[in-house]
């Protein structure tokens, strides 16, 4: 039975560790929240796709609820010595992981394709799929102003009230490639694992095939006639 699943980061990752124990790897595609990626010392982190990669392949810290188990921070004790941001908790073996995405996007492999080389090389067997290539970022509204998310979640410890919320590029936005057929071949209606963001489904619904399959998906889980 082939399976499509949207997520988000930790909840997600430990959902999807549990769906596969009892459903075959091979037959489940992960469509992966990239709208809280960040830029940061000249990297480009995807915290969302890095914690289902490291949860399915075993290398989680289950213990600190996120980031590689074994971790050392060398690299970033150094960075905050010498005035640099640190506030971002990349560890050094985190760190190699986004050398190497850094490179390849920057010699334009598009983000789908350098997260399939990850996944399998980290010997996932599921397919793990970014909900698109394009630019999309989330922005937080405070009273004390507008922030990306990783910056009002991590940096200023989520402390803000929220007035609202936005989602830069999210027009422009299409689904990656092979995330529209997934949903539309998967056997039962697509999963929401814990802690997808809105932005993932909003992405999809710019696709009519995509949107279709999945408001048939709601009212099939609603019990209501498709």
């Amino acid at each position: 039975m082939k399976l499509a699943v949207l997520s988000g980061g930790v909840g997600g990752a430990r959902f999807l560790r549990g769906m596969s124990a009892v459903v075959d790897p091979d037959n489940i595609t992960i469509v992966g929240n990239v709208a809280d990626d960040i830029e940061i010392l000249g990297l480009h982190v995807s915290p969302d796709l890095d914690s289902v990669l490291y949860g399915l392949a075993g290398l989680a810290d289950d213990e600190r609820g996120w980031g590689r188990a074994r971790e050392t921070w060398n690299a970033l004790e150094t960075v905050g010595e010498l005035g640099g941001e640190s506030w971002f908790r990349l560890g050094d073996r985190d760190l190699g992981l986004q050398l190497v995405r850094t490179e390849l996007l920057r010699e334009g492999v598009p983000l789908s394709t350098v997260t399939a080389r990850l996944a399998q090389a980290l010997g996932l067997r599921c397919r793990l799929l970014p909900a698109t290539d394009d630019p999309l970022r989330t922005f937080v509204e405070t009273p004390a102003g507008t922030f990306p998310f990783q910056t009002w979640f991590v940096a200023r410890g989520h402390r803000d009230a929220v007035d609202a919320v936005h989602y830069a590029g999210a027009p422009a936005a299409r689904p990656a490639p092979g995330v529209v057929e997934a949903i539309d071949e998967a056997d039962a209606p697509t999963e929401l694992a814990p802690g997808v963001r809105a932005v993932v489904t909003a992405t999809l619904m710019h696709d009519a095939g995509a949107r279709r399959r999945l408001a048939q998906d709601v009212l099939e889980a609603a019990g209501a006639p498709a």
